[in-house]
């Protein structure tokens, strides 16, 4: 499945959760204390408050935030962010990451970009900063026996 992670609409997302787990849109309407047609209001908002997200995540058991993540880690690596001089001398209390977790969702959509052909190798390096050692072994680990030649490329 090919998700973009690039342009989110969380309420369409959660829409599919629900479909997909069934849940019954009275219990729903409990949880939230709410009726249904603002839960259906909900399902069309491109964005939801942090507290809303959190109870969705809760009631579906769906992390809805690793959206998000995935954004951040395609569109916005670390290494891409131009900080001013000012910002690396002082320490932060926020916990730092000393690296970038790629999820296999993120995996899938990076060499399903590649194997269609909507980017070259070379364009992944760059727009995502992913480094090239790491991109040459998920095609060797992932894509061994899934059409590696189109992908070798």
């Amino acid at each position: 499945m090919n998700r973009d992670f690039k342009n989110i609409y969380i309420g369409s997302l959660i829409k599919q959760r629900v479909l997909e787990t069934g849940i019954e849109t009275s219990r729903i309407c409990n949880f939230f204390k709410c009726d249904s047609e603002e839960i259906e209001e909900m399902f069309l908002q491109e964005q939801l408050p942090t507290g809303t997200l959190l109870k969705w995540s809760k009631v579906l058991e769906y992390d809805f935030f690793r959206v998000y993540s995935q954004h951040l880690i395609l569109y916005a690596p670390p290494g891409s962010i131009n900080y001013n001089s000012s910002l690396k001398e002082k320490e932060s209390q926020l916990p730092q990451f000393r690296k970038n977790i790629y999820t296999k969702e993120v995996i899938d959509f990076i060499l399903e970009s590649l194997e269609s052909r909507e980017k070259t190798k070379q364009q992944i390096i760059d727009e995502y900063k992913i480094p090239k050692t790491t991109l040459y072994n998920w095609i060797k680990k992932y894509a061994a026996g899934n059409n590696t030649q189109t992908l070798e490329k």
